[in-house]
């Protein structure tokens, strides 16, 4: 876990800074640095109505008095994907728009679930009560 995390936070901001580097040899880099910030302008700005639409579902949820899992984990994925588009890059961006998607939300969300089963599935919980300990 912990060399997944140091390649995701080495690996992925060199990338970025190419990619960058890359397309402000192409477009120019006032043009580059527009679209970063056009991007997490628009971005932020579609979490934000994503992500009222999504409370909207969960206080719905709520007052049908059904549980709002599903509700819950797009407001989640909505949230990451905020913050990616606030982070400047392209790949960052890509995939903030993906998780702004329902459809790309609804793919991300089964492999999360996926994952959280197989966790779960793994724990091993032992609790031993005595009566000592009860009163």
């Amino acid at each position: 876990m912990l060399l997944k995390l140091f390649l995701a936070f080495t690996l992925i901001p060199i990338a970025e800074i190419y990619l960058l580097v890359r397309v402000g040899e192409y477009i120019g880099a006032l043009n580059t640095v527009a679209m970063v910030v056009l991007t997490g302008v628009v971005g932020a700005t579609l979490a934000r109505v994503q992500g009222i639409h999504t409370l909207y579902k969960i206080r719905t949820s709520l007052q049908q008095r059904k549980i709002p899992s599903r509700e819950l984990m797009d407001a989640v994925l909505i949230l990451v994907a905020g913050i990616l588009l606030l982070t400047p890059g392209f790949i960052t961006d890509t995939a903030g728009i993906v998780l702004l998607l329902p459809m790309g939300r609804a793919v991300v969300r089964k492999q999360l679930l996926k994952k959280i089963r197989s966790w779960a599935g793994r724990q091993r919980v032992h609790i031993d009560i005595s009566s000592r300990d009860l009163f």
